[in-house]
């Protein structure tokens, strides 16, 4: 059964948005850029919440950029044939290799567990993670920890005061000053 993930980057006060929703903190130097791609390659399908959808459209038509860095150019080459659903209560239409989620996050985990295919299922955004948290769905927690403290914002863990345990399985600086957890869910 393919697994399902949760990778973010995020503050050491637990934040994936600033207090004004902001994510330049967490811009990615060179080597933990590179890292998200690496990750990527792992995914067979990516679950999104609308406004990461909507952040992440940059990348659909970015290629058409000639002045686009190679590491630039190659998020385009993993990121944009990846399959994507949106889960969106206000779209009509996605564009790029995404559909709209046509039922509840754990339908389509479910529906995706079924089908035949490689690679896991990643859940990106917070509001959506934590639906399937509410689910326990989620086998792996992810985080790239950055070295600021934002003070408030969007929270990566959902408050739903349910006690999971995890195992740390990795752990790795990916420079002198961004730490990647991965924690597995204990069952």
């Amino acid at each position: 059964m393919r697994d399902v993930t949760y990778a973010m980057g995020i503050s050491l006060d637990g934040y994936v948005t600033g207090p004004d929703g902001g994510l330049d903190w967490s811009a990615p130097e060179e080597d933990v850029f590179r890292f998200w791609i690496d990750e990527t390659r792992k995914l067979g399908v990516h679950l999104l919440g609308r406004r990461l959808y909507e952040t992440m459209l940059y990348w659909e038509t970015a290629a058409d950029d000639p002045s686009l860095g190679d590491a630039d150019r190659e998020w385009t080459e993993v990121w944009n044939p990846l399959p994507k659903v949106v889960f969106s209560r206000t779209l009509t239409e996605v564009k790029g290799n995404a559909r709209l989620a046509s039922g509840s996050v754990a339908e389509e985990i479910a529906r995706l567990r079924k089908e035949p295919g490689e690679g896991e299922i990643a859940i990106g955004g917070p509001t959506l993670a934590a639906e399937a948290a509410a689910a326990d769905l989620i086998d792996e927690y992810r985080t790239v920890v950055h070295p600021v403290l934002v003070g408030g914002g969007t929270r990566y863990f959902p408050h739903d005061e349910r006690r999971v345990h995890l195992d740390l399985v990795e752990s790795r600086m990916l420079t002198p000053n961004v730490a990647y957890l991965r924690h597995r869910v204990r069952r």
